[in-house]
């Protein structure tokens, strides 16, 4: 298999699902932005219905999954929510759903206690106080950005993009794990580095493996260090576990949360760790000249960013700049003015730089 291959053409419409193996439903449900949808599953057992993901906290949303629940279960309850990571688009619906059916929401445990603590007002990547204008301050953004971002992250609850109110309690699940449902086992993958411990779900039986944003066919996720861990190394936990992934079959079919579902599974995670290796050494090829975090934007992003789009790129950039540290191609240093500079320190990047021959810069970080 030289390309991804895409066994659908369209998404199913609102308020509908499509069989995509016996037992398995796809429905979507709406975003705003370029991602335009999330991509949400159902399972069936004997007894009802597992979700798979939930969509965001609007009032659209909650209308959707009414008219999923009157025409598209068989009559049937839902008996069981599985979250894959705690991302809004994700669990938006969790509380919804599981006090609807009283049943129970399933989640790995450092996804679950994350979303309990940003929903419950604690200092979420956004809004870390002090610590959170530290950590832009050192990454080169001026002070009157930093204000501008509080504003644009406060509007983010009319789109949904809040952490939403969560349920009460979870049951954990844990990698290896194996849920029987309808009679066929889905086997719990996890991963980490978009989030702190991504559940994907693998049914060899049925050959579907329900990547929610671990794997994405189009886009690339976001992997980003953020104010409420500044010395976290995210992009190393995945490219690891974009590697362990490798052992998928060739052959199993990709249900991911955004995108078409498709073939190809082994030919994406090579990309996506192709691209990342390309873009670290972009950045030294850039920092043979010390630079801030900051100046790296162009050398990642195309086009202009708005403080929203340029928290993300700013998280993206540092967390490639983390690894190359870690790989110690690159030293860190603190300035007087405040700000982290950069400089590539690897002797052997003169053989390896290829200037002028990097992917093309993204479009702009994707917000998911």
């Amino acid at each position: 298999m030289n390309q991804l291959t895409y066994p659908y053409a369209d998404h199913p419409a609102p308020g509908t699902t499509r069989e995509i193996a016996p037992g398995v439903r796809w429905l979507t449900m709406p975003m705003g932005g370029s991602l335009n949808h999330i991509n949400l599953y159902l399972l069936a057992d004997r007894a009802g219905w597992w979700v798979v993901d939930t969509g965001l906290a609007l009032t659209q949303t909650s209308e959707l999954w009414s008219r999923i629940f009157d025409r598209e279960l068989d009559g049937k309850p839902v008996i069981g929510v599985i979250c894959t990571h705690m991302h809004p688009d994700h669990v938006g619906q969790s509380k919804m759903i599981t006090d609807t059916f009283q049943c129970p929401l399933y989640m790995t445990r450092a996804e679950y206690y994350q979303a309990r603590a940003f929903s419950a007002g604690g200092s979420g990547p956004h809004n870390a106080g002090w610590m959170g204008r530290e950590f832009y301050l050192r990454a080169g953004m001026p002070g009157d950005y930093l204000d501008e971002l509080r504003l644009q992250w406060q509007r983010r609850s009319s789109d949904g993009m809040g952490m939403p109110e969560m349920p009460a309690g979870y049951r954990r699940l844990e990698h290896g794990d194996v849920l029987s449902i309808g009679g066929h086992d889905w086997r719990i993958v996890t991963g980490s580095g978009h989030s702190p411990e991504h559940a994907c779900l693998y049914c060899a039986a049925l050959g579907i493996f329900i990547s929610g944003d671990q794997i994405l066919p189009v886009i690339t996720s976001n992997v980003s260090v953020h104010p409420t861990e500044p010395e976290a190394n995210p992009l190393k936990d995945w490219m690891q576990s974009l590697d362990g992934l490798l052992e998928l079959p060739s052959d199993v079919l990709v249900l991911p949360a955004h995108n078409l579902p498709f073939y190809g599974v082994r030919e994406r995670l090579r990309a996506l760790m192709a691209h990342h290796e390309d873009r670290m050494l972009a950045i030294e090829e850039h920092c043979v000249e010390p630079a801030l975090a900051r100046d790296l934007l162009p050398v990642l992003f195309a086009r202009r960013l708005d403080p929203r789009q340029m928290m993300m790129a700013l998280g993206e950039a540092i967390a490639h700049l983390h690894l190359l540290m870690h790989r110690n191609r690159i030293e860190r240093s603190l300035h007087e003015d405040g700000h982290y500079r950069f400089r590539s320190i690897d002797p052997d990047l003169a053989r390896r730089a290829h200037p002028g021959r990097h992917d093309a810069p993204s479009d702009g970080p994707v917000m998911v």
